[in-house]
C-alpha cells in the first residue's frame, strides 16, 4: 500500500463524525478526568467511553462483568465509576495449564484481577472480583446487571470461547441484564476468510446472528464508535491502524494515522427468555 494510494482513498471517504454527543453524565465525566487516566485518555476520542457506557446503561452500584479486561483500559473507568456499592468482575476464558505468553496472563483471574485493579486505581470504587469462564461461582448466577465485551468478539470466535461465555452469561445475568458489545466492523461484503477472526474484523450481521443463536436478542445499536474512514481491508488486519501500525512503512504512516482507529459496531443485547 503506497502513501499516495492511501491518501487518495482518504479523500474519497467521508470524514469521521466529530459531533458525538456527550452523555451528560457528570459522575462518569469526573472519572474520565482523573489523573490516573492521563495515558488512557489519549484514546477517548476513538473509544468514546462516556457515550458508550451510557448507551450500555451502565450505572453506579451495578454488578458488571468485563470480558477479557486485558491491560485494564476499561477497568480503570469502570471500577471508580461503579463506586463503593458496585462490583466489577474481570472475566477471562479458560486457559490451558501449560499456556505461555499473553494467554498465561489470563490464568488464575480470581487471584490476579483484584491485585491488578488495585495497582491501577488503588482502593477507590467498586469491589473487584475475577474468574475464568469455567470456574464462575454459582452464587453469581442471576446477579449480574451487565456483561461488556470490548473488541474481543474476533478472539472469542477464533478461540472457540464465544459459545461457553454466552452460555455462562445466560446464567449469571439477571433477567433484565444486558450485554454491551463493541467490535471492529468489517464491510458488509467482506469475505468469510477475512472475517474469520484472524484480521480482527467481524461483519455486524454475523455478530448479531451469533448472539441470536446463543440466546440473546438485539435491543439497540449505535454509531458512537463508527469511523467511515476505515477501509477495513488491510492485509495485516485491524492492527494496521493506530495504535499498532503493524507492517506500515514510514512513507504510509501519516496517511494511516489520519484514518484513526477502527470502525466499530456498538450493539446492545438482552437475554432471551
Amino acid at each position: 500500500m503506497t502513501a499516495i494510494a492511501v491518501s487518495g482513498l482518504l479523500w474519497a471517504m467521508p470524514g469521521m463524525a466529530d459531533d458525538h454527543q456527550k452523555s451528560g453524565n457528570p459522575e462518569l465525566a469526573q472519572v474520565l478526568s482523573q489523573d490516573f487516566r492521563a495515558k488512557d485518555s489519549a484514546r477517548d476520542s476513538f473509544r468514546h467511553p462516556e457515550e458508550t457506557l451510557s448507551f450500555f446503561q451502565v450505572e453506579p452500584g451495578m454488578i458488571v462483568v468485563d470480558f477479557m479486561p486485558s491491560s485494564g483500559w476499561y477497568t480503570r473507568v469502570l471500577v471508580p465509576y461503579l463506586g463503593k456499592d458496585g462490583t466489577y468482575i474481570g472475566l477471562n476464558p479458560e486457559v490451558a495449564p501449560d499456556a505461555t505468553g499473553y494467554a498465561a496472563t489470563m490464568r488464575d483471574t480470581a487471584q490476579r484481577m483484584p491485585e491488578q485493579a488495585a495497582g491501577w486505581v488503588g482502593d477507590q470504587g467498586a469491589k473487584v472480583l475475577g474468574a475464568n469462564v469455567g470456574s464462575i461461582p454459582e452464587e453469581w448466577n442471576g446477579t449480574v446487571d451487565r456483561l461488556l465485551i470490548f473488541r474481543e468478539i474476533h478472539n472469542m470466535f477464533r478461540g472457540d470461547s464465544l459459545r461457553p461465555t454466552l452460555a455462562a452469561a445466560r446464567k449469571f445475568l439477571k433477567d433484565d441484564g444486558l450485554v454491551g458489545v463493541v467490535q471492529h466492523r468489517a464491510k458488509p461484503d467482506a469475505s468469510a476468510d477475512y472475517t474469520d477472526g484472524s484480521k480482527g474484523y467481524m461483519r455486524e450481521e454475523d455478530v448479531i446472528a451469533l448472539f441470536q443463536a446463543n440466546g440473546f436478542d438485539l435491543v439497540d445499536s449505535s454509531e458512537i464508535n463508527a469511523n467511515p474512514k476505515d477501509m477495513a481491508n488491510y492485509p495485516g488486519g485491524v492492527w494496521t491502524l493506530p495504535p499498532g501500525f503493524s507492517g506500515v512503512s514510514d512513507a504510509d504512516r501519516a496517511a494511516i494515522a489520519a484514518i484513526g482507529e477502527s470502525d466499530r459496531m456498538t450493539l446492545l443485547f438482552r437475554k432471551r427468555p
